[in-house]
This record gives C-alpha cells, sequence and structure tokens, in this order.
C-alpha cells in the first residue's frame, strides 16, 4: 500500500463497482469492500483483488474515505443512515464520496446530514460504462466542497481520465441524470432515424460514416450503434432499467425547478413502454430490438430478445 494513501471502504461491488475498487487497490489504496449481494462478495474474493468484509460496518471500520457505488438513493440512505448508520460509526472528518445514480435534491440533504455528524461529503457519479471503469477512463461529474474534492483529486485519478467540478452539493448528481436523459433521447431518435434509413434500403454503417461526419453526430452515432448494436451484441454494460431510473431522477429534477421538459418526459414515456414489453435483464441497447419490433408488427418485442 502506498503509504500516501489511506484506508477505502467500496460499497458496491457490482459491474461498475468491481473494477472500479480493483483499480484503487491497483493504485496503493487499502481496500476493504463490500456488497449486498453474498454471491458478488464471494465472486471478488475469488478475484483476490480487494479485501472483502461482512458487512458494510466492517468495510467502514477504520476506513477515512467511504465510496459508495450503490442502486441509488435508497440504498445509500440506508447505509448511512437507516439501517448500518454508517454515519453515525464513521470518525470525524471522514470522507464519503457517492458515486451512485442518486436523486440530487436528497443528496443535498445526505450532505446536511453528513456534516451534523462532522463527516463531509462529496457527490461524484461517474460515465463511461464498464469499459471506462476497467480502463480508468471515466469521466466523474463531482459535487462538494472545493477542499473535499481536492483531496479526492487523487482517488479520482486512479478511475477516470476526466473531473468536472460541477457545483455543489447535488451538482453531480444533477449533471449525470441530465445527462443521461439526453444520452436516452439520443438513443432514441438516433435508433428510429437508422431504422427509416434501413427500410430506404440504406447501409446504416454508411449512413453512420455520413452522420458522424455531419451535425447529426452523438454518443449514439458514434459508439452505441457501431458497438452494441450493428454487432448485434446489446451488452454495453448499462441496463435498461437503470436508464430509465435515470431519465426519472432528471424529470423529477425539472419537476422540483419548473423547468419544461416535454421533449424528455416523451421519451421516458417510450422507455418505460419498453422496459415494459423486454426482459428485465435487458441491456439500454436493446430498445433498438424493441423499436424493431413495433416496426415489423410483432406482438412481444421480448420474443426478439428470446430468439436472439
Amino acid at each position: 500500500m502506498n503509504p500516501e494513501h489511506g484506508a477505502v471502504a467500496f460499497l458496491g461491488l457490482g459491474k461498475m463497482g468491481r473494477p472500479m475498487s480493483a483499480r484503487l487497490a491497483a493504485a496503493g489504496y487499502a481496500v476493504r469492500g463490500f456488497d449486498a449481494d453474498p454471491r458478488i462478495r464471494e465472486e471478488v474474493r475469488a478475484l483476490g483483488t480487494v479485501e472483502i468484509a461482512g458487512s458494510a460496518a466492517e468495510a467502514a471500520d477504520g476506513a477515512r474515505i467511504v465510496v459508495l457505488m450503490l442502486p441509488g438513493s435508497d440504498a445509500v440512505a440506508a447505509v448511512l443512515v437507516e439501517k448500518d448508520r454508517l454515519l453515525d460509526r464513521l470518525a470525524d472528518g471522514s470522507l464519503v464520496i457517492d458515486m451512485s445514480s442518486s436523486e440530487p435534491m436528497r443528496t443535498r440533504v445526505m450532505a446536511e446530514t453528513a456534516g451534523r455528524r462532522a463527516v463531509r461529503y462529496l457527490d461524484a457519479p461517474v460515465s463511461g460504462g464498464v469499459s471506462g471503469a476497467e480502463r480508468g477512463t471515466l469521466t466523474i461529474m463531482a459535487g462538494g466542497d472545493a477542499p473535499d474534492l481536492d483531496e479526492a483529486t487523487p482517488l479520482f485519478a486512479a478511475l477516470g481520465s476526466r473531473v468536472v467540478r460541477c457545483g455543489g452539493h447535488g451538482a453531480g448528481h444533477a449533471v449525470k441524470a441530465l445527462n443521461n436523459l439526453m444520452s436516452a433521447t439520443h438513443l432514441l431518435v438516433t435508433s428510429e432515424a437508422m431504422l427509416v434509413a434501413q427500410a430506404f434500403d440504406l447501409d446504416p454503417a454508411t449512413v453512420l460514416d455520413a452522420v458522424n461526419a455531419a451535425s447529426g453526430r452523438s454518443g449514439s452515432t458514434e459508439n452505441k450503434w457501431p458497438n452494441f448494436v450493428l454487432t448485434e451484441r446489446y451488452d454495453s454494460g448499462f441496463s435498461l432499467a437503470l436508464m430509465v431510473k435515470d431519465m426519472t431522477i432528471a424529470l423529477n429534477l425539472a419537476a422540483a425547478t419548473g423547468a419544461p421538459a416535454r421533449l424528455g418526459g416523451a421519451a421516458l414515456d417510450l422507455w418505460r413502454e419498453a422496459g415494459g414489453d423486454l426482459p428485465d435483464s435487458a441491456d439500454h441497447t436493446e430498445i433498438v430490438r424493441w423499436l424493431q419490433g413495433i416496426g415489423s408488427g410483432q406482438a412481444s418485442p421480448a420474443e426478439t430478445h428470446s430468439a436472439g
């Protein structure tokens, strides 16, 4: 362990947490991890990348930094104040970094709650998917007080290639949710346009090549369609259910602030409809299969998934 690095508790060892915790350990941090799923704990223990604790409290014992990569605000609240009550266990001056996709308004409240217990708080959700987590090229959208962000800089450097300081507490989570609302809407309209192109007997790869040199390009045309749709892999590592969750967070923020979001709301309705038809395990890029099912008149787009 690098003596300049301290002990880190890493809570949440799923698709993203697993490679992220391994990168922190490789960077010299003494990482003790925990996941509520015993199967995941055993899988990570077998990898030997990080020490595995028997509970969240055990993972956080003696740690000055606690990193959360959990399903969302409900899970964060359970770990910090409701069930495991880590905020009551952590030493004064400890730093909690919520890298989950949490709700910005609730993040502000949690930061205030942590502050009353002399615990510092950052929100730092990420973009870049599992491949970015494995390569350490994530974009980190950070919110919180500048001195705490300064202290977290070496840890962020082990995980990502870019850190954007978005503002105060909750700002990082707001930017992440808005990013995913935009990403989901891009993918939806890109997929509709590409299906029109195919129906007109255009080669999709040629269309993408043209669009990516023009004003219609986006992450969907440059990455998702070439790498996950045309290849028929549909394995980006980010589920459709999580996309719907993040879109919902963004639309709830729009409602809370009184900002207009009619297009985003319409996109969310379509994503929710797709989520109701596709399997629970569907990757978010499989919304293309759902659209194809509608276009072909299939009764159940889920049958396309099963057949694939």
